[in-house]
């Protein structure tokens, strides 16, 4: 594999080191096939195996694969709890709506349109329990 679609393959998959720049370790400074400072989840796994395996201070290892030492602690946690998919991260943000159910929306969706959003957040606390702000409803009011 070409080191341009080893490296197309990672931006694809979202697994680019953010800082491969700053990759100084011996293994990923000798290039070679293997090593690639641009693969995110190879860099954790070699950053924990040389404080695990070689010994190296963890401030010395997270400066030499790019990462602070804070985020040593994150990605070794990381691992400890769900072994080599822990190195891969976990997308950002929230999962999707929090308090919107299907049946809640086709009730403000059912709704006529010369009522509020404040008069339905209302009316959705006391029908189904969940508080919603105004503009949640209008918003959900537009989606069809």
């Amino acid at each position: 594999m070409s080191v341009e679609s080893r490296r197309a393959s990672l931006e694809a998959a979202g697994l680019v080191h953010p800082r491969a720049e700053a990759v100084t370790a011996e293994l990923f400074r000798e290039g070679g096939s293997f090593f690639f400072a641009m693969d995110k989840v190879q860099v954790k796994y070699e950053m924990l195996r040389a404080v695990n395996v070689d010994a190296e201070t963890v401030v010395a290892a997270s400066a030499a694969y790019g990462y602070s030492r804070a985020e040593f602690y994150l990605v070794q946690a990381a691992f400890a709890a769900r072994g080599m998919a822990g190195l891969v991260d976990e997308r950002r943000g929230r999962r999707g709506p929090t308090k919107l159910s299907g049946e809640i929306v086709a009730f403000l969706q059912a709704s006529g349109a010369e009522r509020s959003g404040s008069d339905l957040a209302r009316e959705v606390e006391s029908r189904f329990g969940v508080s919603l702000h105004r503009r949640t409803v209008e918003r959900a009011r537009l989606r069809r």
